[in-house]
């Protein structure tokens, strides 16, 4: 089932999906449209993209979950995957803990991004965040209305930020200091932004600011 996310300032659905629950979004504009982070199952993916050309593939961080279904989408449609730098040996198969070897599905990853860049798909502009802490090359995206557009700024925060806690540091690749400056940063970002994470409920920057700017749910 496909749901609607309420009060973005651009259309964005969401299904969940996959053995962990996962929040696939779709995300689009007049000009253009993306997933977000494939888990599984990329017919009903497609279904839910409906008659829309897909424009990319677009990943916030290498873990299993968050990309099994990228490669048979990237073979269905020909949208390029895009991922950061240092994920990407995650997504490839090519690095990464055994455990991630095992349970991942290998995808090329087209385009790679970093903390700055700016990623345009139709006529919204992305802007990319580097959040490592969870993984080394955690990235969430942001964006802000443009002029006249109604709705709220969104984060597409991966499992880097959830409703009421942070992504898991206890993981050999993740860096528990590394996610509090991450935190930190994301505390900077408007109030009204929707954060929509990963996993489980949304969330929004000023629900979350009293512990983000500590860096972290304890001191």
């Amino acid at each position: 089932m496909t749901y609607r996310v309420n009060g973005t300032c651009v259309p964005i659905s969401f299904m969940v999906m996959g053995p962990i629950e996962n929040n696939v979004y779709i995300v689009h504009d007049d000009g253009g449209c993306f997933v977000v982070d494939p888990t599984a199952h990329a017919d009903r993916i497609l279904e839910a993209v409906g008659d829309r050309k897909l424009d990319a593939i677009v990943i916030t961080h290498g873990h299993w979950d968050h990309t099994g279904a990228a490669a048979e989408l990237r073979e269905k449609t020909g949208a390029p995957v895009i991922a950061s730098a240092e994920d990407t040996p995650f997504i490839t198969g090519e690095g990464g803990e055994e455990r991630h070897r095992r349970l991942n599905t290998p995808c090329v990853v087209d385009r790679t991004v970093a903390d700055g860049d700016v990623l345009e798909i139709g006529f919204m502009k992305w802007q990319v965040i580097a959040t490592p802490g969870h993984t080394p090359g955690g990235v969430c995206y942001f964006l802000e209305p443009s002029e006249g557009q109604k709705g709220a700024p969104v984060l597409l925060s991966g499992d880097t930020l959830f409703a009421g806690t942070h992504g898991r540091t206890d993981f050999p690749e993740s860096n528990p200091a590394d996610m509090k400056k991450s935190l930190k940063r994301l505390a900077e970002l408007p109030g009204e932004t929707i954060v929509l994470p990963g996993h489980n409920n949304f969330t929004t920057i000023a629900r979350e600011h009293s512990w983000l700017v500590r860096g972290g749910l304890y001191r």
